[in-house]
């Protein structure tokens, strides 16, 4: 029972990861990026709301810590250790929510991290662009949509979920 976890849970990863880098091909395929101005070609899907874009993110997330390859390769092996001790309790039929985050934690990490070692400028492709209610949010990809569901899930399960479990544990433990 135990493997087959652990099956769901790469799949998953795998086909997380296929899709991120995936889409982030086309764009750098498809969209001329400009290195001096760092702004890409880009069109809109749905007006004021959104459009495809081709940014490259040398940084985190709003353009934090840019150019700072050597920790995000430190500070991605430990959150890949710390995801991978995680997943050892993963249960997806006991603990949906925390299997699930725990799972796209794994792959978005993971599909931005092949971006960071394997991209001639390590830089993450950022391609989606969503303005919502006149505020234009940061580019963004799947594997950062991945990382956002991922930590609430996670966070979800931590707060809500899991001391529920704990309750319902202790009564159990209460009953002879």
């Amino acid at each position: 029972m135990m493997q087959h976890k652990f099956k769901y849970l790469v799949a998953s990863v795998i086909a997380l990861v296929a899709l991120d880098q995936w889409t982030k091909y086309l764009i750098d395929q498809n969209l001329d990026y400009n290195y001096t101005t760092r702004v890409g070609e880009g069109f809109t899907v749905i007006p004021n709301f959104l459009r495809i874009t081709h940014l490259r993110n040398r940084g985190a997330g709003l353009g934090l810590f840019q150019e700072q390859l050597g920790f995000f390769i430190v500070v991605t092996i430990l959150a890949l250790i710390a995801f991978i001790v995680l997943a050892r309790s993963i249960d997806y039929k006991k603990m949906f929510f925390y299997s699930f985050g725990v799972t796209l934690l794994i792959g978005g990490t993971i599909g931005n991290f092949i971006d960071r070692l394997f991209r001639h400028d390590n830089a993450v492709i950022d391609w989606i662009d969503v303005y919502l209610f006149g505020f234009n949010f940061w580019v963004f990809n799947i594997a950062d949509i991945a990382l956002t569901v991922g930590i609430i899930a996670f966070g979800l399960d931590v707060f809500f979920f899991e001391p529920k479990r704990k309750r319902e544990g202790d009564a159990d433990a209460n009953v002879v």
